[in-house]
């Protein structure tokens, strides 16, 4: 009886601890389902954490990307197809003392008269820009200008007074510097090796070549002011000259009086003794025009 009594005790003994393990391991197993639920929604945050800061990242890259991009852009040199208007629109306002532009002058109605001229010769909706100048160190000029842009003629009000030059006449000259500037002459011999790898370059960390702008607006001087053009590019802008005005004998006959005029000038005025040295001469230009075996 004692034995059994023992047994039965240490069988309820048994079984309680037999229950609580149960109930300990069922304890433990929820709170392990609950630890690995909130690892996953840890995960899942970490996650999404990581895909924003990366996201942030990619946008701070791109900001900074197009930022060195901007920055790089304020250094970007023009390219040839830029370069030419301007830099003479600077060489003008670094010569602005001896062209002397800043003045007063009434509408001498040129614009619009070099206009309707190349509209005559079958031109349209060619753009130029005329500047009238104060000054008898220039008589007139077509500087380098950018393709497809507006033509950039310079003109001497001293000298087409001292001429007492007509709209046609005016129209006339300016022509001659229209048809040289789409020549390329002035261009061609203003050039120097050292803007090949200039243009289009980018001195971002870099100082800017001043010396190679200088160099360049020494060349426009030389060409202004002191060698003008050479004998052949003359002749082959009378030959032009001539063809395009044969059509209308008026206007043929009117520029052929415009070279006598210059001629008569260039021999009786000092001012303008330089300008056979620009324009090789006024003279040669009416032989050139003179029909072969003819009296004029």
């Amino acid at each position: 009886m004692k034995t059994l009594i023992i047994f039965l005790v240490g069988c309820l003994f048994s079984s309680s601890i037999y229950c609580v393990e149960e109930v300990s391991e069922t304890l433990l197993e929820r709170n392990q389902q609950l630890l690995d639920f909130q690892a996953i929604r840890d995960v899942l945050k970490s996650d999404s954490l990581e895909q924003s800061v990366e996201t942030q990242k990619v946008e701070v890259q791109s900001v900074k990307k197009n930022r060195e991009q901007g920055n790089k852009m304020l250094f970007q040199l023009p390219s040839d197809r830029e370069f030419w208007s301007f830099f003479s629109e600077y060489w003008l306002v670094k010569n602005a003392p001896v062209l002397k532009y800043d003045f007063i002058k009434p509408d001498y109605g040129i614009k619009e008269a070099f206009k309707i001229f190349l509209e005559g010769l079958g031109i349209y909706n060619q753009g130029f820009r005329i500047l009238l100048l104060n000054t008898p160190a220039i008589s007139h000029f077509a500087l380098p200008s950018n393709p497809n842009e507006d033509v950039i003629l310079i003109l001497s009000v001293p000298f087409i007074r001292a001429l007492d030059l007509s709209k046609t006449e005016i129209s006339l000259l300016l022509f001659e510097d229209y048809l040289r500037s789409k020549q390329g002459y002035f261009k061609s011999m203003a050039y120097i090796p050292e803007l090949e790898g200039f243009l289009g370059g980018n001195y971002q960390g870099k100082t800017l070549d001043r010396e190679l702008l200088a160099k360049l607006s020494k060349k426009y001087d030389e060409i202004i002011y002191d060698k003008g053009f050479q004998f052949q590019q003359q002749f082959e802008i009378t030959r032009q000259m001539d063809t395009r005005l044969k059509p209308d004998l008026n206007l043929w006959n009117t520029y052929f009086l415009l070279n006598q005029k210059i001629d008569n000038l260039v021999k009786r005025n000092v001012l303008y003794q330089k300008y056979n040295q620009i324009y090789p001469s006024a003279e040669l230009k009416m032989n050139w025009l003179k029909p072969k075996n003819s009296v004029l």
